[in-house]
């Protein structure tokens, strides 16, 4: 076979893992969290998957040197990557829904066009406004089954779930410029120190009960370590040095389609015109967004 073909294969199956193993953590950290509370859980198994992530690393013989210059940045990209991205975005799903959490979390791309403008100089153009008006359009149709009638609890997890996207697109306009380490090493960086910051927060103030977990909830904590957290970001990296990277990321978009798919058939969640309508106005619109980026 033809080398880049092979390439492209290869890469695309990775992209379909990622993507899957990404969705599916969806629903079952939904599950994970009616055991045990969003920062513990999510803390705990951060630094569970570092610790194995690290192990892959010291095959590779990487070195896990951080250059001075560099840690005020491994810093802030950690915060914004994992402890908001990853940390927020868990507690918003104990007052969301998979679908509302999902698409709020996937409007980053969005919140990035915009940052972009004042920080980098890139002006929107007409696609880019129309991308943020159907981004906008989608979230609102979701959000209006109830006529807009939030509880406290609901508006909560619509904040978090938005303050996390927004968050995680800051990050990437102000630190574009790549940290000089090997990729898995900053991952390994990154998840390690902003879960383990959750996961002392979490044993300090949700007062976790570790014994509360059922069979299925260590099912769901099992998963959520060694996949979305271990193996999809491996599979990633990879899609990444075979595929250009503007498909991968247009690529990754399936993963709330697949998430919201899969909440509806593992938790029973609404999944009828309203849910779809809003799905197809948000991506096309993070869709545009991404073509810009």
């Amino acid at each position: 076979m033809d080398p880049a073909r092979r390439d492209r294969t290869i890469g695309s199956l990775c992209l379909c893992v990622t993507a899957f193993g990404w969705a599916l953590n969806w629903p079952l950290m939904k599950l994970l969290l009616q055991q045990w509370p969003p920062l513990f859980a999510r803390g705990l198994a951060g630094v569970c998957a570092s610790l194995i992530l690290g192990t892959l690393v010291l095959s590779r013989k990487e070195s896990f040197a951080v250059p001075r210059e560099a840690i005020p940045r491994l810093v802030f990209a950690t915060f914004t990557n994992v402890f908001a991205w990853m940390g927020l975005g868990t507690v918003a799903m104990k007052y969301v829904t998979v679908s509302e959490g999902a698409l709020l979390a996937y409007t980053m791309p969005i919140w990035a066009m915009l940052f972009a403008w004042p920080v980098l100089h890139a002006r929107p153009g007409l696609r880019d406004i129309f991308g943020l008006v159907l981004g906008v359009a989608g979230v609102t149709l979701l959000l209006s089954g109830n006529g807009f009638a939030f509880g406290a609890d609901k508006l909560v997890g619509i904040t978090l779930a938005l303050l996390c996207a927004i968050l995680f697109a800051l990050g990437n306009v102000l630190n574009r410029k790549p940290l000089p380490m090997p990729p898995l090493v900053v991952v390994v960086w990154q998840v390690g120190l902003g879960c383990a910051a959750m996961l002392v927060l979490g044993v300090l103030f949700e007062r976790p009960d570790v014994t509360a977990i059922t069979p299925l909830g260590l099912g769901c904590f099992v998963y959520m370590t060694l996949v979305p957290m271990g193996i999809c970001y491996v599979t990633w990296f990879e899609t990444l040095r075979r595929l250009p990277p503007t498909t991968a990321s247009t690529g990754m978009l399936i993963v709330p389609v697949i998430g919201v798919v899969s909440a509806a058939i593992i938790l029973g969640e609404p999944l009828g015109y309203r849910e779809w309508t809003a799905m197809a106005l948000t991506l096309g619109g993070v869709t545009l967004a991404l073509q810009r980026g």
